[in-house]
């Protein structure tokens, strides 16, 4: 689904979380959501945020650096890159610290693995300055694309530290030491391994242990892309880059900022856009909480990551999450063989007790703190498994297009005909079928 009125582009963070676990004999429990907007650190006029900016005093001392005094060094990283010189990269750093050399190599190596377009540094601004110590930390744009996956280039900040050594700049470090914390990159953990599949590019720390591999992600997700275009559709990129850091925190930080992917098998984002455009989308995969994952659980959710990539689910804002995520759920499962009530098992309980939920889930019940987030998923899936058995799954793939146009109650009414209070009764009387 293009996006829409109201949908995200390059802004703040857009939070659809999610998180699947199966049992060993195929009960679904759900955990939390979906799909995020990866956000810079930086304000999106490319201006710093407020504890980044420079006092005026350093402001005024840094009129003996400037960010051009960067190009040439940043130029020959980018040359190095481009042209497999691992000794002129790290030439770059001859004169920094033998740990963030270390860090470099790795960086110099995982760079060289994956299969780039482009990859450059961009001076944007100095940060601060001690013209006593000769001493500048720059704020950069990490510029990069991957081939035949990426549409655009993605931007990260980065902040290097230069010193003055014998009349030229030279870097010898980042910038974590003076407060200023860098966008997460893949290439910043381990040492990288990346396997192609049909529709799939597969990025991971091979010091990943246990299942599943690098490799059965790429089939799976390979296998998921006819199932969901199936659905949705051919009007979307029929392909996906998955992320499989080995760390945890690293896995957190690419879902973007104030997420923890502690309960999240997995997680769709969109990663900020160097023109300010509608971003790269990426499925981050959490090592630990995805390799506990049974086979059916491994398909379900990938396959819902993908429905999200296909949607434009990360980015959308105007489409009511009930339908994001129900929809989403609704094509993964189309593969499971699992029954209704195994799936929903929480809500089943709760029905046949008499506790029909008397209205679709809200924003907030797919919140992590919610109280009946599992419910929430199951409810919203068996709207969306209501509408297709009804009306068709045509119908049902309309009706999410145009709510992602217009308002839930004029797109209930324009599809499917219903007021919302008639499609909740229905739905309700669906559930009390289905479950009881």
């Amino acid at each position: 689904m293009e996006d829409g009125p109201g949908q995200a582009g390059h802004g703040g963070p857009v939070t659809r979380r999610r998180a699947l676990a199966l049992g060993a004999g195929g009960a679904a429990v759900l955990l939390g959501a979906g799909a995020g907007l990866l956000g810079t650190r930086s304000g999106d006029d490319g201006t710093p945020d407020a504890r980044a900016t420079p006092p005026a005093d350093a402001a005024q001392a840094a009129g003996s650096f400037s960010p051009a005094d960067a190009v040439t060094v940043l130029a020959n990283r980018a040359r190095a890159v481009r042209n497999g010189d691992r000794t002129a990269f790290l030439a770059t750093v001859a004169t920094a610290p033998a740990a963030f050399q270390d860090v470099q190599s790795r960086l110099y190596g995982n760079l060289r693995k994956l299969p780039l377009d482009g990859w450059e540094e961009r001076a944007i601004a100095t940060q601060t300055m001690d013209e006593k110590k000769g001493v500048a930390v720059i704020r950069m744009e990490v510029r990069s694309r991957l081939r035949g996956f990426d549409r655009g280039d993605v931007v990260r900040t980065r902040y290097l530290t230069l010193a003055l050594s014998s009349g030229s700049w030279t870097i010898v470090g980042d910038g974590s030491a003076r407060g200023f914390e860098d966008d997460a990159a893949i290439w910043d953990g381990g040492p990288l391994t990346v396997v192609r599949g049909r529709a799939s590019l597969v990025i991971g720390d091979p010091t990943t242990t246990g299942a599943p591999g690098l490799e059965e992600i790429a089939k799976r997700l390979d296998a998921a892309v006819p199932v969901v275009t199936g659905v949705v559709g051919r009007g979307w990129a029929r392909r996906v880059v998955a992320l499989v850091p080995a760390d945890a925190a690293l896995a957190s930080a690419l879902a973007g900022p104030d997420q923890s992917l502690g309960d999240i098998a997995a997680l769709a984002t969109v990663t900020p856009s160097a023109d300010g455009g509608r971003g790269q989308d990426r499925v981050v995969i959490s090592p630990g909480t995805f390799g506990r994952l049974n086979e059916l659980g491994r398909d379900v959710v990938l396959t819902h990551e993908l429905t999200h990539v296909a949607t434009g689910g990360a980015r959308d804002r105007t489409t009511p999450l009930w339908l994001i995520e129900g929809f989403a759920d609704y094509v993964g499962y189309l593969r499971a063989d699992v029954g209704v009530r195994s799936a929903a098992g929480e809500l089943r309980l709760e029905v046949a007790a008499g506790r029909v939920p008397s209205g679709l889930p809200a924003a907030d019940a797919f919140s992590g703190g919610s109280a009946r987030l599992s419910q929430s998923y199951q409810e919203a899936w068996l709207a969306c498994r209501m509408i297709a058995g009804r009306y068709g799954e045509a119908t049902l793939v309309r009706l999410y297009r145009t709510a992602g146009r217009v308002p839930e109650a004029t797109a209930l009414r324009d599809v499917l005909g219903l007021t919302r209070d008639r499609f909740t009764a229905l739905w309700r009387d669906y559930l009390k079928r289905e479950l009881t």
